[in-house]
């Protein structure tokens, strides 16, 4: 089943509105600041509990560009009209599977083996 002009669209919307939403929230976490100040934190499980917030949160949005990337890779995919195919089979991606992560590059089945993989070598 092809997808239509009208479903590309409605993947373009949701894709852009993720890719929005992760800004934003990289943009929320430069506006909290995220330098650590030791006059602030009067002792040092404080300041290591301060740290390890920090450190998570880095973590997050190292995971956020991430997803940010596979964002733009579907866009493209849209623009050069072979979004919706997986790019290990060449089969299409369920239409529910891209209904719940748009950003797919995989169908279910490669998905599964990739993960597989991981963990056996994990």
């Amino acid at each position: 089943m092809a997808l239509t002009k009208a479903d590309l669209a409605r993947f373009r919307s949701l894709l852009e509105e993720k890719r929005k939403q992760i800004i934003e929230n990289a943009q929320n976490t430069l506006a909290e600041g995220m330098a650590l100040d030791a006059d602030d934190l009067p002792d040092e499980m404080d300041l290591a509990s301060s740290e390890y917030l920090q450190s998570f949160t880095f973590r997050l949005r190292g995971r956020e560009k991430f997803l940010l990337e596979k964002i733009e890779h579907a866009l493209e995919k849209i623009g050069h009209e072979d979004f919706g195919m997986c790019e290990e089979c060449g089969e299409e991606i369920a239409f529910k599977r891209l209904e719940a992560r748009p950003e797919t590059n995989l169908c279910i089945r490669c998905k599964e083996e990739q993960e597989r993989a991981e963990r056996a070598f994990g």
